[in-house]
């Protein structure tokens, strides 16, 4: 079993990932411009996949398939994602931050200024990486709403 360091090594080409997924590159660009998928860029403007990340693309894939989610409903329920209290933003940060205050796309999506997330690498933030895979969004939200 691959330790979750390893899980994020991004190894995989765009054309590789292509192919152990089953899809066309076409749909993984698609993918990474509607905001379901973050691939690891080289300078060259290369993409690379990691395990995890071919593991999130057969979730969404899932989804979209088998459960007949669209991208947009997927990107509303990444939306829902409540990242605010995972990094623990103040409530002054809270008041400007569109992840915070809209409801239509993830947070990593949004260009951020003048908060927390403004230094973080959205791929290497725990947000991104933590809730990748199917079930774990469930289990966030679990976690946040038991009584205490």
């Amino acid at each position: 079993m691959l330790s979750t360091k390893d899980k994020q090594q991004p190894i995989f080409s765009i054309s590789q990932a292509a192919v152990l997924l089953h899809i066309s590159v076409h749909t993984l660009r698609m993918y990474e411009r509607e905001g379901l998928i973050i691939p690891f860029q080289k300078k060259s403007k290369h993409r690379l996949y990691s395990k995890a990340d071919l593991e999130r693309l057969e979730c969404i894939r899932n989804a979209i398939n088998k459960m007949k989610i669209s991208i947009n409903g997927i990107k509303t329920m990444y939306s829902l994602i409540p990242c605010w209290d995972i990094i623990e933003c103040s409530i002054e940060e809270r008041k400007n931050c569109k992840s915070y205050n809209e409801h239509s796309k993830p947070c990593w999506t949004y260009a951020h200024q003048n908060n927390t997330c403004q230094k973080r690498n959205c791929r290497e933030c725990e947000v991104y990486q933590k809730n990748a895979q199917c079930g774990q969004i469930k289990e966030l939200i679990r976690s946040i709403t038991r009584v205490k």
